[in-house]
Formats: structure tokens, sequence, C-alpha cells
């Protein structure tokens, strides 16, 4: 067996994961990400707050470990935090130990939002380490996963450093999305709060912790850092998209890889899937049509098979590029014989433009403004046209699971999208969407416009839907690029150790 296939002991990291907690796109990286690797042969276990929102019943979640103490790093009143670990256990799945203090976890009705976070994910992070440390266990790897638990990557090569197990442990930091950064905005910092990510941590109590950014060091200190997709981690080390630590990504580059996230296949199936009306598959995609009819009564919208659906779910924010369709989608509206459907919750101002086109456009427009975790497969495997014209997009899986369910992608070329989405090219008949790059509502409208002259032509069009169908995002090929930086980061650390024998302190 080569070195490549050596099966490794993984630490998983996370402020959430599914079906515990669920916010977004990290959770659900964090559920099937560790399966894959799993089914690959490795060791998987996985640490994560317990929040008082988990129904321990409900998943038979059982006690593990009383009185973990968690040094606070204060050298007085509280320098010690007291907590329990719980576990939950099934065959052929990761085990997921849960980290529980009533102050920080249990009280707390919502994942994150709390002037204190940067405390409640120290505490994650050094916990999580004095927890591998009271069981003794030694895992060839610790994956840390976006900003909270960049404390943990610090504290494993700063004063937990002299462990002989968290020594020889490699760490991988995965940035899900660099504009996550905690409570400051760090690229306004003054002089005097400008963090170097170079000193020692502050303890868990001191003014001094919010103001010092844990994705920093979590770049700094880890052997290897990746992005949720190879364009991402090319576009972080540019001042467009690196929110302040650009210049740092470039340094440290040699460091920085790309793993694209991947697709659950079995899960989001069309031909198995029982959420949607009619299943399926890539000989039968002319069935598709019934689940168009089933999305424009859903949706009170008239019934027409011939006229295309644009649609779009998911987040309501900025990052979106929900700018972008409001300057467009009143003119498409006036000009062509069309339809739009949204599904999603988040900022009021989107809320309030797309309740209002509603009223102004009932026959072409419909909305559900809450999330609903059934009505998107129902859209993907309804709808025409699937939008995404996106400021930036670390991932993008969204448009993965569009294609899967037959949906044409309309995104811009960047991030994620710009790895998953080819630009239909009428002269080679070749491409699974279409791509525009610049980020204005004229190449956004030229993109809608030129997607709907392809429409009517059956033959091409058929065509870009089976190959969006017939793309290979799976889990296991993720899961097999995330084993290759594992080894990578490995190899990393023996070298380190190599070349600095004795522990270093900051």
């Amino acid at each position: 067996m080569t070195a490549k296939h050596t099966p490794l002991k993984i630490f998983f990291v996370a402020a959430e994961v599914a079906p515990f907690a669920t916010v977004g796109g990290l959770s659900q990286v964090m559920y099937f990400l560790p399966r894959a690797l799993a089914k690959l042969g490795h060791e998987v276990i996985m640490f994560m707050p317990k929040y008082g929102t988990i129904d321990e019943k409900k998943y038979g979640i059982k006690p593990f470990l009383s009185e973990l103490k968690v040094s606070t790093g204060e050298t007085s009143g509280v320098t010690e935090l007291i907590c329990n670990v719980k576990v939950w256990s099934r065959r052929y799945a990761p085990t997921v130990y849960f980290l529980e203090n009533m102050e920080y976890y249990e009280k707390r009705a919502n994942v994150y939002g709390y002037t204190d976070d940067p405390t409640r994910f120290a505490l994650l992070s050094r916990g999580a380490l004095e927890f591998l440390d009271q069981i003794s266990l030694k895992p060839d790897l610790i994956h840390a996963n976006d900003w909270h638990t960049g404390y943990l990557v610090n504290y494993s090569r700063n004063i937990l450093q002299t462990r002989q197990s968290l020594r020889n442990s490699a760490a991988i930091f995965t940035i899900h999305n660099l504009q996550h950064q905690g409570l400051t905005d760090f690229r306004y910092a003054s002089p005097l709060d400008f963090d170097d990510g170079q000193g020692p941590l502050a303890s868990f109590f001191s003014p001094r912790l919010k103001r010092q950014n844990a994705l920093k060091r979590g770049i700094i200190y880890a052997d290897l850092v990746n992005a949720v997709s190879e364009r991402y981690s090319r576009e972080i080390m540019t001042t467009q998209y690196g929110e302040g630590l650009d210049q740092l990504l470039k340094e440290v580059r040699g460091k920085v890889y790309g793993v694209l996230n991947g697709l659950d296949y079995d899960d989001f199936n069309p031909n198995t899937d029982k959420l949607i009306k009619k299943n399926f598959s890539l000989k039968t995609v002319a069935d598709r049509k019934e689940n168009k009819t089933e999305l424009q009564k859903e949706f009170n919208l008239p019934v027409d098979p011939d006229i295309p659906i644009l649609a779009m779910s998911g987040r309501l924010d900025e990052q979106k590029g929900l700018d972008l369709v409001m300057k467009v989608l009143p003119y498409l509206l006036e000009e062509y014989d069309m339809q739009f459907i949204i599904l999603g919750s988040g900022d009021n101002r989107y809320r309030e433009f797309f309740t209002k086109l509603e009223t102004e456009y009932p026959k072409q427009v419909g909305t559900h403004l809450m999330s609903n975790w059934q009505l998107p497969r129902k859209i993907y495997a309804g709808t025409d046209f699937f939008l995404l014209p996106s400021k930036f997009e670390p991932g993008g899986i969204v448009i993965v699971e569009a294609m899967r369910y037959g949906a044409v992608p309309i995104v811009r070329q960047v991030g994620g999208l710009a790895d998953t989405v080819l630009d239909f090219d009428i002269e080679k008949n070749t491409g699974n969407g279409f791509v525009f790059r610049d980020f204005s509502e004229m190449a956004f409208f030229g993109a809608i416009a030129r997607a709907f002259q392809i429409y009517r032509s059956k033959k091409l069009w058929n065509g870009i839907v089976r190959r969006g169908m017939q793309a290979d995002f799976s889990w296991e090929t993720a899961a097999k690029n995330y084993e290759d930086l594992y080894n990578r980061a490995i190899e990393y650390r023996k070298e380190a150790n190599r070349d600095n024998p004795a522990p270093a302190f900051r």
C-alpha cells in the first residue's frame, strides 16, 4: 500500500456540523466530506459545540467525558472553564464529539451573533486540543474550518506546542468564505489595534481577543491552507477579493490550494428523489416537463411548458449579485415572455423589492421569501434557468445541485462558479451554461438574452441540459483531492519538525 493510500486519523473541528447545527454551507461540507473520507478508509472524528438547540434525545447523544478543564489564559480570577464532552456515534459514520458548556453554548439560542463569539470559539478551539490530550488521541491531521477555529491552529503551534501529540499532528485550515473574519472589520483597524498575527493570543476575557484576527492566524500557523474552489484560492490573493489579507496570502502562496466542494450524488438524484413530482434521468429527461408544470402551480403562475422560467434559491444577500437582478429583472419582464421564481430569506431591501415585483407582475413572478428545505429541489427540477450572478462566490455548490436536476446555470465567471460552469460555445456545441465576466447589468442582461435565444433551439438546449447533468462533482472526487492535500500537509509538518526539533515559542 503506498503512502498516498495509507489510512489517516483525521480530526475535524468546526462551529457547525449538519444535521446538529445548520446555518450555512459549512455545516453541509462538515456532513458530506468526513463521510466521503471515511469511505476511503480513513478514521474520521469530529468536534463541535453542544448548542442548546441540539436535541440530545432525538439524536441519541450520550455523555462521554466529565469535567474537561480548559485554560482561559487568565493569570487570576477565572483561570479555567469546566466543560463536559458528549458523543454521537453510529456505524459507518464519523464519530461526533460535542463540547458542552452552559454559559457559552447551552444558554444560547443561536450558533453565531453574540458579542462574545471570540471567547466562545476560542473555548471551542482550546477545548478541542485539551480533549485530544485528555483521551491521548494523536491524529495525523487536524482539519480546522473558518475563523472560529483559527484560534486552534494558533494554539497548536504556540503555547500548546510542547505536547508531542500536537507537535506531530499536521494542521490544515480551510477558508470557506474569507469575508467572514469575526466581529471586527480588520481592514479598518487603527494602528494601535492592528494584529500582525504573530503575538500571543489574548486570554478568553481580554478585550484584546476581539481585536486579534483568528482567520489571519489560521493562515499563518497552518501547515497548509485551502479555499473551497481552485479559482477562489487564486482570487483571494487579489485586492478585489482578498478582504485585506491578499498580501499575506501572496506571501504564503506556496501552501495555499483550492479544492472544490462536492455533491452527494446518491442524495441529489432526480431519478430517485421523493421530493419532486416526476423522477427522471438522462434517458428520460423529457419527463422533466411535469416538474415544470408542478413548479408553476406551486408558485401560482400560469402553466405553460414553452415559457422560460428563471429561478434563484438561497440567501438574499448582496454577495449573490441581487443588485444586478434588481436592475435587470424589470426590463426582462417587460421585454420577454418569461417567468421568474425566487426562494430565500435575508436582507429586507431585497425582500421588499421582490414582494413589490410579484404584486406588479402576478402572472410572471412567484416568491417564497423565507427558508424552506423542500422547495429548492422542486425548483431545480422544474426551472429552465438558475441564476447566480455573484459578486464573489467561494464555492457555489448550489449551481452543481441545479445542474444535477437539469437546470441550466447563468452565472458570473467568479470563484467556484468559474470552476463548474463552462460557457456555451455555439460553434463547438460545448458548455453546460451561460457565463459573463463583468459585474454589470449589461453583461448580465447579455448572458440572459443569449440564453433565451439558445432556448428556442431544443436540440442545442437539450445538449446543454445533458452536459450539466452528466458533470462529475461528487464528494468522492473532492475527498480524494483532500486526501492528497492531507498527505502534503503531513510532509510539511515532518519537514518543519526536522528543521526545528525544539519547541518554538512566540
